[in-house]
């Protein structure tokens, strides 16, 4: 097939770019670099089956493909963070473009949602069933909300036009290709401790979170993108639970070396636990994660090495 991929350039764009080559599809990568580095697909460029094209998902597009996936989006406190109305209008716009382009050529569109549209949950895991705890007006919303309206916009065009939807909700993920100042907080700890730097964490530590590693991800993506008929959302996240504490702990014996850990004040509106009820994602897709935290720590550590230095 001859597939788009909007953030392709990105962490886990490139990833997926990778994965769908590999099975021998012609992959068309768009992204306007904000987040998303050349040096994730430079790996691809010779591949003649790989086109990358800079390019805003604000802005329209016009291509001939038979599947969409839409990633492009900041991810991160950060970055989103950095100009919150151009991520809230990279949201709505980003999936607009791509469900009119889906509607067009007939196109399957894969939406990335978010574990973000939770908010900060009241029901512990999150089943996709959870409406969400969210604060509209907050630091975070220009994210939460913006992905929040995204999913409006893909179930509204797929009852009103019959565009073939698939939204997925990525709870967090790491792994290589992250970025160095990511703001997330694997990222964060595996910097931190490789420069030899103190580990910061909000709070007092106890607020828990799941991670899965990119493989895992990407497998979940591929799995719902070609089901027959689910739509979703479905969540795709790793239910193993850990606290920051834990998390800082285990990246510091991984790592070695004098990093202490630091404690600051907690932002505005993060969430206090965040776990993915992954029933639906194991009826449905047969898909369950199969990294363990640790080992996946390993291959992040590895690629950090790389990039930052040692302590």
């Amino acid at each position: 097939m001859r597939i788009l991929i909007t953030g392709g350039a990105g962490f886990l764009g490139s990833h997926l770019s990778e994965r769908l080559l590999n099975e021998g599809h012609e992959v068309l990568c768009l992204d306007n670099f904000f987040t998303g580095r050349k040096r994730n697909i430079e790996h691809l460029i010779g591949n003649p089956r790989f086109e990358l094209i800079r390019h805003d998902v604000c802005d329209p597009y016009k291509f001939e493909v038979d599947q969409i996936y839409n990633l492009a989006c900041p991810a991160s406190p950060p970055h989103y963070q950095f100009n919150p109305i151009k991520t809230t209008k990279t949201s709505f716009l980003g999936a607009m473009h791509a469900l009119g382009l889906a509607k067009r050529t007939g196109a399957r569109v894969f939406q990335a949602s978010t574990s973000e549209v939770y908010g900060d949950p009241e029901i512990h895991p999150q089943p996709e069933s959870y409406k969400g705890s969210v604060n509209p007006i907050g630091i975070r919303a220009c994210y939460d909300e913006g992905k929040r309206v995204a999913e409006t916009l893909f179930f509204d065009y797929h009852r009103e036009n019959g565009v073939d939807i698939r939204v997925v909700r990525i709870f967090n993920t790491y792994g290589p290709r992250m970025l160095p100042d990511d703001g997330r907080v694997v990222s964060n700890f595996i910097v931190q401790a490789l420069k030899g730097q103190d580990l910061t964490i909000y709070g007092d530590g106890t607020q828990t979170r799941s991670f899965c590693y990119v493989d895992d991800l990407i497998e979940g993506f591929v799995r719902l993108m070609n089901h027959p008929s689910c739509t979703g959302p479905v969540n795709i996240g790793n239910p193993g639970e850990f606290t920051m504490l834990e998390l800082a702990d285990l990246v510091l014996k991984k790592v070695g070396g004098k990093s202490k850990i630091i404690h600051l004040p907690l932002p505005g509106d993060d969430p206090k636990q965040r776990r993915p009820d992954i029933t639906l994602a194991q009826k449905e897709l047969g898909w369950n994660p199969t990294v363990p935290l640790s080992d996946g720590l390993d291959k992040a550590i590895a690629y950090f090495a790389t990039i930052v230095g040692g302590k």
